[in-house]
């Protein structure tokens, strides 16, 4: 199929004109969504964001409206900020708990870049023995369930002093299976050889290589691997409550003992949800335009 620069290379600038007004059809070039696919992906949209919109209406209001109304009205009653004021006063160490999700979360996602990067470029770009057979055992340890190693990995931290710490919850986290599949084979698409090629010929070091050909390539994938490993770690609830000291919680565990304090007060366990959330709505917000760029142009260039 012809596109519409070479249109008008052949034909003049006329032709092109016209052949972009008609959207390009059978010129390959996309077509303008029409107005079913709009209708479609406001659909789409509005039911994602009911669960989070049904979660605020629960929390702007009080334990006898929800035990009046289980399904609440789609108008929120108005007492968030007063629920959001009694979970601050619950006794929860709730600003501990958010700087404790900030910093495990951003460490975790940092590390599983760095070292699934390092991890893909070796297994995509180098040559050595047995680098098939590595990358099979890394790709097999998803299979395994995280809770077999649970009692294994609680002993090690309490032998090593660190059970109750931050950092139980950190090490573990530091790199993972699927960050090291997922750069191998974005870096191996994306990456060409004569790159790196050249760069030994220019006198490169391996690790100069790695630092100014491979990472900036893999930009738009490491952009995804992070924001998916924050939020992973942002909502991990399972190990944080074996391992961490409950006056030092992250969020999910901090939320749990709300829970477990005002089992019946679903107002107020709602706001805490709500408050757990919006940091991630921010991230998506500030983050979002950046991601999509970075994912567009990865895509151009490969």
């Amino acid at each position: 199929m012809t596109s519409v620069p070479v249109t008008a290379q052949l034909a003049g600038k006329a032709a092109a004109r016209r052949a972009g007004r008609r959207g390009g059809r059978g010129l390959g070039v996309a077509r303008r969504p029409g107005a079913r696919t709009y209708v479609v992906l406001t659909l789409v949209l509005l039911v994602s964001l009911y669960p989070l919109y049904y979660s605020f209406l629960l929390a702007s209001a009080d334990a006898p409206y929800i035990a009046q109304h289980p399904l609440p009205g789609l108008i929120p009653q108005g007492r968030f900020l007063e629920n959001v004021r009694r979970v601050l006063e619950s006794g929860i160490p709730f600003w501990k708990a958010l700087a404790n999700s900030t910093f495990v979360s951003a460490v975790s996602a940092v590390s599983v870049v760095f070292f699934a990067t390092l991890a893909g470029f070796a297994f995509s770009k180098l040559r050595f023995r047995g680098k098939r057979g590595l990358l099979v055992v890394v790709v097999a340890t998803m299979a395994l369930p995280s809770q077999l190693g649970v009692i294994p990995l609680f002993i090690v931290m309490a032998r090593l002093g660190w059970s109750g710490h931050l950092i139980a919850v950190i090490v573990p986290a530091l790199v993972s299976a699927f960050g090291v599949f997922w750069m191998t084979q974005y870096l191996d698409a994306a990456l060409p050889s004569e790159l790196i090629d050249a760069a030994r010929v220019d006198g490169a070091s391996l690790a100069r290589t790695f630092w100014s050909v491979a990472l900036p390539t893999a930009r738009p994938a490491a952009a995804m691997l992070a924001l998916f490993n924050f939020i992973g770690h942002w909502t991990s609830f399972f190990w944080p409550f074996i391992i961490l000291d409950p006056r030092n919680p992250v969020l999910p565990t901090a939320l749990q003992t709300l829970q477990a304090s005002y089992f019946k007060d679903y107002s107020l366990v709602m706001a805490g949800v709500i408050m757990t959330t919006i940091p991630l709505l921010l991230l998506f917000v500030v983050a979002g335009k950046q991601l999509v760029a970075g994912i567009m142009a990865g895509a151009v260039k490969g």
